[in-house]
């Protein structure tokens, strides 16, 4: 089946890593250039390899690439195959595979074994290649034919919806079944549906499922929540403060300071039937009266919540997540007895995804039964234990934990029951680990909600795994320790909350936990050194993609700078990643991270200070703009100076310039010598990004003043500036604003060029703010035409826009509202008709309507994230 462009099709590629390094860089350019989805799995063929999860790959994708050289790869202890060979044997048969072979006279023999059965296989085709150059070009045309020669095929077959997934696709998928959970879904669901409840709480210990629950619950309920469902994790969330500002994030709000961030949030729901699932909130219980404030200004929101305690708060409906079921103690050791049970579901499901031959049978099912019953029928207990039938028989699995658990669970007496299992569990799962792999899931605990094997061997210099990852990372996730996941098309590694928390307290024990805080921040300072000068140039849309995969542990790192006292490092990674922060409107949570810091008592670099300052000032000189905010920064300035970083300190003269406007009674004229002042000093010191961002504020700062000329100057000197660096926001922000006076001045088409560009500008950065910004002017393009319907339903796609990520700023509306409202006057069924339209509209498909036909091809690829 050929699919539309928002529904890529998915090539799963297999090789072995190290050896096909080169080749497996090809292979992905090969599959991106034709703009379909690689799946590329960093552990698929490594000792003891995750088969529950490339399985389930295996079956979402399309294609099978295998990509061979040399080298076998590893047969694991107790297996028959290695995980090259079993990623090729799991393909279904069904599925179309692309098998290139690298010339070679000294192939492993096994190799040559799978290679010749590999030529007897109908659905693959065979060849040869000399180098990874010859091997891209290889690949592309291969798949190219492919996908001609089926297309035929497709007409005849129905195609997928493209916005059935809505944004349901922001709930996690799970990829593993979910066992024993029907009734309580069906439940949930019916309480969700009575919307008696504005917040349900699921209620239990670690391990019990809640997550897993709650995310079966609202994949089963998007029909009951026609304007959304969002899943908000909060595992990685240690401050109250951060609460709203992750909310936002998940909502898609930016946070640029210029509104109390609890109003946009608001305003985005209201009037909006949304359910929010917020998952692990017993770390920032805290903060739940937050959750009050937020229900009771949007009245058809719903929030679902996962916590191992109670939240206590007005409107909380409690449900406490019980164990799967467990045999009876005195239940016949049958097969037909332990069928019945939901807890031996769960251990077979899972057993047989590490073990595939594995089956519960007479022989073997009152073992079952016992482990089940030992772990009193807690969902990851059950599979972590079923992960060992790979090396442990079940009867081999029930008589050690008979031996291990008691042992293990009075030591841990003050938990409560299931508590102690679960702990007891982990223990006993990580001491059959091999001591260097015990050593490496210690230290996974530094890390937040996902990371990459490459920062795990960045931050493994002198530690007992060193130079073993690949074969410690395997060793866990084939444990149900670590698991592995794609995200954008890059293979990427996480563990359970409650695992990353076991494995935290054990890294603290050994007195390790300070030494991986300082590598992980020092990873990720490195990081932001090499990945933030991309911000302000040609690379901008590239590097914002990959810190915001990073986001996470990037707020690991500062946090873990402020607690271990490198203050200083905390500032410079904060404001090396200014344009971040800016650009993707995250200031609230830098802000708690610098109000922290200036809180220590300790001493800072006047550079840090200033640093800590500007960013703790950037909201209240929007929100509540003083005289104080402007003293503030006027201190920063001196600090700045004082420490010699004249770049800064220019992009702060600019800031106060800012602020100055934002006075109940503006000094226009002081700010427009500032900003004049900071565009000069940004100029000479070679900050392009910065010249141009204030090119824009002196543009705003003239129109203020008048004449309108004067302004126009500006802002296409703001236009140049960052058309000739490469920086799309800016060039964006000074286009819309160029548009606007366009409009004015009765020039339509130029107005229109100006938008168009803008529109595709927001559209590569995924800012959805700007998209709304292009998506009204060129509404006023069409008023100004006499298209009536198409600025009605350009105005309201605008509008949802706006309403769903919270921003009502007057300001915006006046680009489009004069020129609609006449329309309206002229031709109100037309407008009306539009509007209808346009409110229905997905973001993919308003920017293609607002697009003439010449840009939309291009623009398509970009839109597949919406």
């Amino acid at each position: 089946m050929i699919r539309t462009p928002d529904q890529r099709i998915r090539v799963f590629v297999s090789s072995t890593l190290r050896e096909l390094a080169d080749e497996r860089v090809a292979v992905r350019a090969a599959i991106e250039r034709l703009r379909l989805a690689p799946v590329m799995f960093e552990l698929g063929a490594r000792p003891h390899p995750p088969r529950e999860l490339y399985r389930s790959y295996l079956t979402q994708s399309d294609v099978f690439v295998g990509v061979y050289g040399d080298s076998y790869g590893w047969v694991a202890p107790g297996e028959d195959v290695s995980g090259l060979e079993d990623e090729y044997r799991l393909a279904p048969p069904g599925m179309p595979k692309l098998i290139y072979i690298r010339e070679s006279v000294a192939r492993e023999p096994r190799l040559r074994a799978l290679i010749d059965r590999i030529r007897d296989d109908d659905t693959a085709a065979y060849m040869s290649f000399q180098s990874a150059t010859e091997l891209e070009d290889q690949v592309a045309g291969d798949l190219a034919t492919l996908l001609a020669e089926r297309f035929d095929q497709s007409t005849a077959s129905p195609m997928p919806d493209p916005a059935a997934g809505g944004l349901v696709s922001r709930v996690p998928v799970t990829y593993t079944p979910t066992i024993g959970r029907e009734a309580e879904v069906a439940a949930l669901r019916a309480l969700l549906d009575l919307r008696r409840d504005r917040v349900l709480s699921l209620i239990g210990p670690g391990g019990i499922g809640k997550s897993r629950l709650a995310i079966e619950a609202a994949a089963a309920c998007t029909d009951l929540f026609p304007d959304g469902t969002y899943f908000v994790g909060l595992e990685n969330v240690l401050e109250t403060g951060l609460l709203l500002p992750t909310i936002a994030y998940a909502l898609g709000i930016r946070d640029n300071g210029e509104a109390v961030l609890e109003e946009r949030i608001s305003r985005a729901l209201e009037d909006r039937t949304v359910l929010l699932v917020l998952d692990n909130f017993e770390q920032i219980v805290d903060a739940a009266p937050l959750l009050v404030r937020l229900f009771t200004v949007a009245p058809t929101a719903t929030f679902l919540i996962t916590s191992r305690v109670v939240l206590r708060i007005r409107g909380e409906r409690v449900i406490e997540v019980g164990a799967l079921s467990v045999p009876e103690h005195d239940a016949p050791r049958t097969l037909e007895r332990a069928s019945r049970s939901s807890a031996v579901a769960l251990f077979v499901d899972r057993a047989q995804a590490a073990k595939p031959l594995f089956a519960l049978t007479e022989d073997n099912a009152g073992a079952v039964m016992d482990v089940c019953r030992r772990l009193e029928g807690v969902p990851l207990a059950i599979e972590l234990a079923a992960a060992k039938v790979r090396t442990l028989t079940p009867q081999a699995l029930a008589e050690r934990l008979s031996r291990s658990l008691p042992v293990l669970t009075a030591a841990v007496r003050d938990l409560p029951e299931r508590h102690r299992t679960m702990r007891a569990t982990l223990d006993w799962s990580v001491s059959l680990l091999a001591p260097a792999h015990r050593a490496l899931l210690d230290d996974l605990g530094v890390f937040a909600e996902r990371f990459t094997l490459d920062a795990v061997e960045a931050v493994g210099s002198n530690r007992p795994w060193e130079g073993s990852v690949l074969e410690g990372v395997a060793a866990l996730v084939d444990g149900s320790l670590v698991t592995q996941s794609e995200v954008d098309g890059r293979p990427v590694l996480s563990l359970l909350s409650l695992v990353r928390e076991y494995a935290l307290e054990r890294l603290k024990a050994s007195g390790g936990v300070e030494a991986m805080r300082a590598a992980h921040a020092a990873h990720y300072s490195a990081l932001v050194r090499r990945i933030a000068p991309g911000l302000r140039g040609p690379r901008q849309a590239e590097a914002l993609a990959e810190l915001g995969l990073e986001l996470a542990n990037l707020r690991a790192a500062v946090r873990h700078l402020v607690h271990t006292g490198r203050l200083d490092d905390a500032g410079d990674v904060a404001w090396d990643l200014l344009i971040f922060w800016w650009i993707m409107g995250l200031f609230g949570g830098v802000r708690v991270w610098m109000l922290e810091l200036l809180s220590k008592e300790a001493p800072i670099t006047a550079h840090t200070r200033a640093v800590a300052w500007f960013y703790a000032l950037w909201g209240e000189m929007w929100q509540r703009p003083a005289e104080e905010v402007v003293a503030g920064l006027t201190e920063c300035l001196r600090l700045f100076r004082e420490s010699g970083d004249d770049d800064a300190a220019a992009m702060t003269l600019a800031a106060r310039a800012t602020a100055r406007v934002q006075l109940p009674q503006p000094d226009v004229d002081a700010a427009a010598g500032e900003l004049a002042e900071a565009v000069a000093q940004l100029h000479a010191l070679g900050n392009a990004w910065g010249e141009a961002i204030t090119e824009v504020s002196l543009g705003r700062v003239a129109w203020l003043r008048g004449p309108l000329g004067e302004a126009v100057d500006h802002f296409e000197k703001a236009e140049a500036v960052a058309d000739a660096g490469g920086d799309l926001f800016t060039r964006s922000i000074a286009g819309n604003q160029i548009g606007r006076l366009l409009l004015l001045r009765g020039e339509v088409d130029q107005a229109e060029t100006r938008f168009v560009r803008t529109l595709l500008d927001a559209v590569r950065l995924h800012h959805e703010e700007g998209v709304a910004f292009g998506l009204e002017g060129l509404c006023a393009v069409a008023s100004a035409r006499g298209e009536a319907g198409r600025a009605g339903e350009l105005s309201a796609a605008a509008a949802s826009i706006r309403h769903r990520i919270g921003v009502f700023d007057v300001e915006a509306f006046t680009v489009h509202t004069p020129s609609l409202d006449h329309a309206r006057t002229t031709d109100p069924e037309a407008v009306a008709d539009g509007e209808r339209r346009g409110a229905e509209m997905t973001v993919r498909e308003a920017v293609i309507s607002a697009l003439p036909a010449a840009a939309r091809d291009a623009v398509d690829p970009l839109l597949r994230r919406w």
